[in-house]
């Protein structure tokens, strides 16, 4: 969908800018690809499970990417928002996956497991973005494959550290520090109302063995809990909905880390360097809270405000059903927009939006 929000933050239009890479263009990720399923609302004792005391969860809702070869780094570094060619093994990165205009067509997790670069995306948008990095390999020495079939996808919250210690020799003691063991690797994310939060990848046979003894520590609890503790840390994910919707800075990628504006050119590049130095960024990703479920509030839906409901002032980027109730939302938004009136869903006429303070704050903005 060609909307207001494909414009960039910060004055950036929606011209062309150059590519950097010799390949064909390749096809923007298709609309017709499949969504991810929609989640239940967990139940009550899920969410209290994670807040006051531990839990874990299969995220069916990511896959993963592996990049190998001499190239890989090199290639990766070329094409991705953040740096990979001096990733190293004992940390992740946030990085996002652009098109020629600046817009994100996937957001990754990066790290290292031995000589592979593991990218874990949502996977909704995996095969897309899988099939257009493998057509600017080229002459690389690089091979990208679909490692989800091997690999199990943990997510844990709260009090977890007990039972991990069961598993691993070491705990990560940062966030996005990562070690590695027999299991895999485990990843420390952004906490989330205060929890610590982890991500655990390994061999599904390996991760197998070892759920007997989480179960007898942590309450297993559903996916749709990790969504929610992801937008409580002010995350946003690339889902199928918004490809193409964002520049980075629009979902805060460039307060996460996820991109350095030092390493060179990758698609896109020259939008998101303007858009960082133009001047004042005018559109940014808040967190919010709107009455109803995930059937009818979704990453996509629009926003207007009360001012000016003729056009719309922001989109939904991530949805999750929250723990009191209605829907937890990261929602892209002019700043303007913020300063009075009231923000509603879908129509002027629409529930209205309550925001929420995210757990991070912007830079001054000059």
């Amino acid at each position: 969908m060609n909307t207001p929000l494909a414009n960039a933050a910060s004055g950036a239009s929606g011209t062309t800018a150059s590519g950097t890479t010799s390949a064909p263009a390749a096809a923007a990720p298709s609309a017709a690809s499949a969504g991810l399923p929609t989640l239940p609302r967990p139940a009550s004792d899920e969410f209290e499970a994670v807040v006051e005391h531990g839990a874990y969860m299969p995220l069916t809702q990511f896959g993963v990417i592996d990049a190998t070869g001499d190239d890989a780094a090199s290639f990766l570094h070329g094409q991705l928002t953040n740096d990979t060619q001096h990733l190293d093994a004992a940390n992740a990165r946030l990085a996002g996956y652009c098109s020629a205009k600046g817009r994100l067509l996937a957001s990754f997790l990066t790290w290292r497991s031995g000589d592979t670069i593991r990218l874990l995306v949502s996977k909704d948008v995996q095969a897309a973005a899988q099939k257009r990095l493998s057509m600017f390999v080229l002459r690389a020495k690089a091979k990208l494959v679909d490692a989800s079939g091997e690999l199990t996808v943990i997510g844990l919250a709260g009090d977890v550290r007990r039972a991990l210690s069961g598993v691993f020799d070491a705990l990560p003691d940062g966030v996005h520090v990562k070690v590695d063991g027999a299991a895999g690797s485990l990843i420390r994310v952004p906490d989330a109302l205060g929890r610590l939060r982890y991500l655990w990848v390994g061999p599904k046979a390996q991760v197998e063995a070892h759920l007997p003894s989480l179960d007898d520590k942590l309450k297993r609890v559903s996916p749709a809990v990790w969504d929610w503790l992801d937008i409580r840390a002010g995350e946003p994910r690339i889902t199928q909905p918004v490809v193409e919707q964002f520049v980075p800075q629009m979902v805060n990628f460039d307060v996460l880390g996820a991109v350095n504006f030092r390493k060179g050119c990758y698609p896109g590049q020259e939008v998101v360097a303007r858009s960082q130095y133009r001047g004042t960024i005018k559109r940014r990703t808040s967190l919010a809270n709107v009455a109803g479920e995930l059937e009818t509030v979704q990453a996509g839906a629009e926003l207007f405000h009360s001012d000016d409901p003729g056009q719309p002032c922001g989109m939904v980027v991530n949805a999750a059903s929250a723990q009191d109730g209605g829907v937890d939302l990261l929602v892209e938004i002019k700043l303007a927009a913020l300063a009075s009136g009231s923000v509603h869903l879908g129509a002027a006429q629409g529930p209205a939006l309550r925001f929420l303070a995210l757990p991070y704050g912007f830079p001054t903005e000059v």
